[in-house]
């Protein structure tokens, strides 16, 4: 893999930092920093008029080929406008489950009146999409999805009924891609379809779930009787699993590079307040600091390696080797920063300040208060630890697969 960057590149380069540099002024300034895991209630907006503009500038969906809107650009270059986007610490944007997950599973998947009903719209951040994946009993076991869907071919129209959970930002969505069950009878990953369901109608409700950090990212998202249209499955109906592994494969692209910025700003405020309160002359302290530093330097290349092996068809992001060690490393990172975060902190970590409007009290978090407690959550969302782990045994070492326990009704007892 080689990193040295060509003059294009390096052009490119320039060219992202100098927009960013001067659209980042006034309105769009005082942005600057909002949004992001546990934050996604901040100044959403607001957020939502900067990530319009974006769209009106060509700079969103950049790794979409032309054809469908997007600039095309190689790997390198998503990496570069990434990671500069990160270090200008402009506002999150508010249509990442759309742009990087939907657009590219419908590139890959979608017929092609469903690209043309739905890229445009994505492209230009008009309509909003949330994940239909986990649900109470079928979080990472995705296999084990019970909503059901049947199509009333009267009406042309499939008719979802069940229940998701840990929808993130369902409340501000439009549309949702939904996985269900659509062959009655079938188990775990058979008759199972990808549906596009529209969110804003009576047969659907959606319940925020208020989180220790504040907000209220995630939801339960109820379906009875909710409809959407025959022809809005992805792929074949019965054959949604292929498409919802699609789909996860395309989580763990490009854009996480630009998370690695993130992470290290963050290590860079934990240092910061280590150098103000003393904490960073403990030998110990300074040794974590520094672990994490070469750690998170380490995470980078490797994700950029594996960034390399993906595109050259040498490994699957959605099964295979390296997506499943690049989101165990960047995860149990993360975890780690929140904890030293906490001990640099020291006892005033303990304390809140201000108020904020939450049936859970009324507290606000400092930064690292927030990190310490929504890092908790790195290792479960997105692919837990102990799945991650299970696909590198099973799929990578070839080990045998984890015996499957079936749930045995109680029968009652026998006279003797």
């Amino acid at each position: 893999m080689d990193l040295t960057e060509s003059a294009e590149d390096a052009a490119f380069r320039e060219e992202v930092r100098t927009w960013l540099a001067e659209h980042l002024v006034g309105e769009w300034r005082d942005l600057m920093g909002f949004g992001g895991p546990g934050r996604d209630h901040e100044a959403f907006e607001g957020r939502l008029a900067w990530n319009r503009l974006l769209a009106e500038h060509g700079w969103t969906c950049v790794g979409w080929p032309e054809e469908y809107g997007g600039r095309g650009l190689s790997l390198w270059q998503q990496v570069i406008f990434h990671e500069e986007y990160a270090r200008a610490d402009a506002p999150h944007d508010v249509n990442h489950l759309g742009e990087t997950l939907l657009g590219p599973t419908l590139i890959a998947f979608g017929s092609d009146a469903q690209k043309e009903r739905f890229l445009p719209k994505i492209r230009a951040v008009e309509e909003l999409w949330a994940q239909g994946y986990s649900e109470p009993n079928a979080g990472s076991d995705l296999a084990n999805v019970q909503t059901k869907a049947r199509l009333d071919e009267g009406a042309g129209e499939w008719v979802i009924d069940g229940q998701k959970v840990w929808t993130s930002n369902a409340h501000l969505s439009d549309w949702c891609f939904v996985v269900c069950r659509t062959e009655p009878g079938s188990a775990r990953h058979h008759g199972l379809s990808f549906l596009l369901v529209p969110l804003r109608q009576d047969g659907v409700e959606i319940r925020p779930i208020e989180q220790l950090t504040s907000g209220s990212e995630f939801n339960e998202v109820f379906f009875t009787g909710a409809r959407t249209a025959a022809d809005l499955v992805v792929g074949e109906p019965g054959k949604g699993w292929g498409v919802a592994m699609g789909l996860l494969g395309f989580e763990r692209g490009v854009s996480t590079l630009g998370q690695t910025v993130g992470f290290a700003r963050e290590l860079e405020g934990v240092v910061a307040r280590a150098r103000a309160n003393g904490s960073i002359d403990d030998p110990v302290v300074r040794d974590r600091l520094a672990r994490l530093k070469v750690e998170l330097s380490a995470i980078r290349s490797f994700a950029l390696r594996a960034l390399a092996l993906v595109e050259g068809g040498q490994d699957s992001a959605a099964g295979g080797g390296a997506g499943s060690i690049f989101k165990l490393a960047w995860a149990n990172w993360h975890r780690q920063l929140g904890e030293v975060a906490m001990d640099v902190a020291g006892a005033s970590g303990l304390l809140t300040r201000g108020t904020s409007a939450s049936s859970l009290g009324t507290y606000d978090l400092d930064e690292h208060q927030r990190l310490f407690l929504f890092s908790r959550s790195d290792t479960i969302y997105g692919g837990s630890d102990e799945v991650q782990k299970n696909i590198l045994a099973e799929r990578v070492l070839g080990l045998p697969r984890e015996p499957r326990f079936e749930t045995v009704a109680a029968r009652p007892p026998q006279r003797p």
